[in-house]
């Protein structure tokens, strides 16, 4: 058990708890950053940023964090590698246990655990993950000029990057688990560089180094699309609170509830 009380302990050290340590630490309070991942979230599977503002050398997600880490380090931030598995965040101290079987006592606790991926990936989109696959055609679209890319999802969402994409790539495939039918806004049936493929099933990715090629499910069995990129919007992120057991209020889908200034209704989270 750790005897030391910090002034901060943020839980989660991706970009946002990073960015938060700089500025704690940075205002002369003790800190401490926790994560099971010293890769952790979006960023440590991302191959490629090019749109970072300040950063105009191309480079990787986990060199971006890692800079961050370094700037928060420098006001003397520490992270600590090491996994959540509880709270007790009533009273002016909370305590923070971990899977190690430390306890971190502080004066205040910032939640940036973030969110997980879905459970029921398709073949192959874990492997090429930040290789071709995407969840964010705004985010990695510039990376496919003059390719052709498929976009599977039927939800507002995928409608709106596939018209996005256009922007980019030679041809983009939208295709839909579901039929379509009148949901297909006119704007995108009338774009040439659209083709709709309705009710059609991503079966699996496959490529080398990056994809190659989608194959989804056809009147014969299988039909396999040369493409360079897909972008999925079948599901979305699943809020990590677990370790919480339930202290916090969250809402249905499970996100911590917070208001204007980003407080919890607990005192110092």
């Amino acid at each position: 058990m750790s005897n030391e009380l910090y002034d901060v302990v943020i839980i989660g050290g991706g970009p946002a708890g990073a960015t938060a340590a700089i500025y704690t630490a940075r205002a002369n309070l003790k800190t401490a950053v926790l994560d099971k991942s010293s890769k952790a979230g979006a960023l440590g599977i991302t191959s490629k940023i090019a749109n970072y503002p300040g950063v105009p050398e191309e480079l990787t997600g986990v060199e971006l964090l890692e800079r961050m880490i370094k700037q928060a380090e420098g006001f003397n931030a520490v992270f600590k590698k090491t996994k959540v598995v509880g709270t007790d965040l009533k009273g002016d101290i909370k305590k923070i246990f971990t899977a190690e079987g430390e306890v971190y006592s502080t004066r205040t606790v910032i939640l940036a655990s973030g969110a997980m991926g879905k459970s029921n990936l398709i073949s192959g989109e874990d492997t090429f993950l930040g290789k071709g696959v995407s969840y964010c055609a705004t985010c990695d679209g510039a990376f496919f000029k003059g390719k052709d890319v498929l976009v599977y999802g039927s939800n507002e969402e995928a409608f709106e990057e596939a018209v996005f994409l256009t922007r980019f790539a030679s041809k983009v495939y939208l295709a839909s688990p579901k039929p379509l039918d009148d949901s297909v806004p006119e704007h995108i049936k009338s774009n040439d560089k659209i083709a709709i493929l309705s009710g059609k099933r991503l079966i699996r990715i496959e490529g080398d180094k990056n994809v190659k090629m989608a194959i989804i499910s056809s009147a014969g069995g299988e039909e396999k699309l040369q493409v360079a990129g897909v972008f999925i919007y079948t599901q979305g992120n699943k809020p990590i609170v677990e370790y919480l057991g339930g202290t916090v209020p969250t809402n249905g889908p499970g996100c911590i509830i917070a208001n204007d200034e980003m407080a919890t209704s607990i005192p110092g989270v």
